[in-house]
């Protein structure tokens, strides 16, 4: 199910509104701070990046705004530890640099305003689309760690707009079921290059010769 993330930060900024109003602070201030939030499938990034910070995690996807609930220790287990193995593999080949969550990423087309990857692959000859606060351009690879109260989200719908933004590799990394799915692009849509459970090696192709011990990522 959607989470109202519009609603839910027009409320709040309403809210903030009426206690600053409380202290004194200037009518300005708080129009600025409550003024009316756009439209559903009407987000921009700079509709995005003009709200404050208030430590939840936030998406744009084809417009449309959504807030992703907040980690359980599992998931967060798993960023840190796929990370770790990457990152020694990238060391030594030097094929490129990766990112963990949060991070921005502008997909083309606004299909993503941003979007943000749980882990994320960009090749040596591509890394001018890093920029100073976001990466504007399909990854080469991006990883999902799925979450048990919103799955849908990445295995369906990001799922979809990865492959129509043109990112090559996608991983789909389960913690309850303990299986990773690895989808290569073929022809603008994924084919399932494998599937991957408990005891298994998932092997990117992408990635010549990165392989993740699975026992070792998704502990029991």
């Amino acid at each position: 199910m959607q989470l109202p993330a519009a609603d839910l930060w027009q409320l709040r900024l309403e809210l903030e509104g009426l206690s600053a109003a409380t202290a004194g602070i200037s009518g300005s201030h708080i129009r600025e701070r409550t003024g009316r939030l756009p439209a559903e499938g009407q987000w921009t990034f700079d509709d995005y990046a003009r709200h404050p910070d208030d430590g939840m995690r936030y998406e744009v996807t084809q417009g449309e705004l959504y807030l992703s609930p907040v980690p359980r220790p599992l998931h967060q287990l798993i960023i840190f530890l796929i990370p770790n193995v990457l990152g020694n593999f990238l060391k030594v080949r030097k094929l490129g640099t990766a990112f963990g969550a949060p991070v921005d990423v502008i997909l083309p087309g606004k299909l993503g305003d941003p979007v943000q990857p749980d882990l994320l692959f960009i090749h040596s000859e591509r890394l001018h689309v890093i920029g100073e606060t976001y990466i504007e351009g399909a990854p080469g690879l991006v990883m999902e760690v799925l979450s048990p109260s919103n799955p849908a989200h990445d295995r369906r719908l990001k799922y979809e707009l990865y492959a129509e933004a043109g990112v090559t590799e996608c991983w789909i990394v389960d913690p309850h079921e303990r299986t990773v799915e690895i989808f290569v692009l073929q022809d603008g849509t994924y084919d399932l290059f494998g599937r991957f459970g408990e005891g298994g090696t998932a092997r990117s192709k992408v990635l010549d010769g990165f392989a993740v011990d699975l026992d070792e990522i998704i502990q029991a």
